[in-house]
């Protein structure tokens, strides 16, 4: 009798990995020497080079300044497919046989609502399929297609999403996302001082730090791995690769604080039409916060024509009140404002000092100059 195969690997590199050209040919040389050294099969999700998004979202405002989701997802997913298209044209140059599954071809199924589409359904069969006949299956993140066919986006920074419904559809019991900080931290390493590195992180822990705006991992694909108890390693993109953070089921109680100097706060006249803008945003599956110290919505994570977004709807539009920074305490939450980026950045810094003073008292909310 034949032994099953083994569930193929299963990474995930994002845009920070790809700064140069010569970054594809590195990548596919450190991939091809997994393949050749534990004689395992890959699925590789990438996102597209930095900035290249952005590009194609400018040229498409220049176009049409408020363009609908359909062809903004269309377009915007372009700038991965053309990052999976490069590093498999990479592996070839390496001799390994390898090939690009794109949105539409991979068995991921949303509904149409096409930017941040919800997933539905995951039909392993065109991966498995992909896997018998190639070394490295390679998967523009962020992509997946409604039951008509149509190019969906799961959203902003989703392609950590696409590698664990990937894991998922494989069986793999583990999924390994590389980023250019090797796990998750206190805080933003590359912005505020004295950051500690997070070992051990469970699912609870890292869905609630992406919630309020953590860049490290996408929220939906925590909870997705913590339903089909898959394993996520951070590593850092560059070699040997070391895993700095694991999340699991493991994970002892964390200091942090959450700054995402793209996401906005808006300020509503009253409670009511606060509680239905959170109602709008939420239910076209924007991450978005109804904070509770007045009629105000954090919107996380940027990315979201905020304008357009409230007409369309028909809402009473709200008022710029903030740049939120949250600060995290074990189950305790806090989110304060800031007048702007660079008072959220002094403020995240003042918020983590207190965190990593054991005997200072836990932060509650305020707002700072707004």
């Amino acid at each position: 009798m034949t032994a099953p195969a083994a569930a193929p690997a299963v990474v995930k590199f994002g845009g920070s990995s790809f700064r140069t050209l010569a970054a594809y040919g590195d990548l596919a040389e450190a991939l091809g020497r997994r393949v050749r050294d534990e004689g395992t099969k890959l699925v590789v999700v990438v996102s597209g080079q930095p900035g290249e998004t952005e590009q194609f979202r400018e040229r498409l405002s220049q176009v049409n300044p408020h363009p609908e989701d359909e062809t903004v997802a269309g377009l915007l997913t372009l700038a991965d497919t053309i990052g999976a298209q490069l590093l498999a044209t990479a592996l070839h140059r390496q001799g390994f046989n390898s090939t690009v599954l794109a949105g539409h071809q991979l068995g991921l199924v949303t509904n149409s609502a096409f930017m941040w589409a919800r997933l539905e359904r995951t039909d392993p069969g065109p991966l498995r399929a992909a896997l018998r006949d190639h070394d490295v299956v390679v998967v523009p993140g962020g992509q997946a297609a409604d039951a008509q066919g149509r190019p969906t986006w799961l959203g902003k920074n989703s392609s950590d999403l696409s590698a664990v419904a990937v894991a998922a559809a494989v069986g793999a019991p583990r999924c390994e996302i590389h980023s250019d900080v090797d796990g998750i931290y206190s805080t933003d390493p590359h912005l505020v001082s004295g950051t500690r590195l997070l070992k051990e992180v469970s699912y609870n822990t890292a869905a609630l730090m992406s919630l309020y705006g953590a860049k490290v991992l996408h929220r939906r694909a925590v909870r997705l791995a913590q339903k089909h108890r898959i394993e996520i390693a951070c590593r850092l993109n560059r070699a040997p690769f070391p895993v700095g953070s694991v999340i699991g089921t493991a994970g002892s109680s964390v200091a942090a604080v959450v700054l995402n100097q793209r996401s906005t706060t808006l300020r509503y006249l009253t409670d009511e039409l606060a509680d239905q803008a959170y109602t709008a945003f939420h239910g076209a599956n924007i991450d978005t916060i109804r904070l509770t110290s007045g009629p105000l919505v954090a919107v996380v994570g940027g990315f979201v024509d905020l304008e357009e977004f409230q007409r369309r709807q028909g809402m009473t539009p709200g008022e710029f009140a903030g740049v939120p920074v949250t600060a995290v305490r074990g189950s305790k939450v806090a989110t304060h404002l800031a007048a702007g980026e660079d008072e959220a950045l002094h403020l995240a810094q003042r918020l983590h000092d207190q965190l990593n003073d054991a005997h200072a008292p836990f932060p509650e909310s305020e707002l700072q100059g707004v």
